[in-house]
């Protein structure tokens, strides 16, 4: 039986905490700047983790369920 392999997007896109949490950058930050104001873009710009509805799936993706 061949290794599962992890999907790329996923292991480019999230970071595992220390405590089990996945860490996810917030989209929305990378063009048409001009039109966000400094406080949304700045909300923007810290990372934040991913909601337990989405958790199984992006584990799934990364391999450690």
């Amino acid at each position: 039986m061949p290794k599962m392999k992890t999907k790329s997007s996923a292991k480019k896109r999230f970071k595992l905490t220390g405590t089990g949490k996945i860490k996810r950058k917030h989209a929305f930050k990378s063009h048409i700047l001009t039109k966000k104001s400094k406080k949304r873009k700045l909300a923007l710009t810290h990372a934040t983790t991913v909601d337990e509805a989405d958790e199984n799936n992006v584990k799934l993706m990364l391999r450690l369920k």
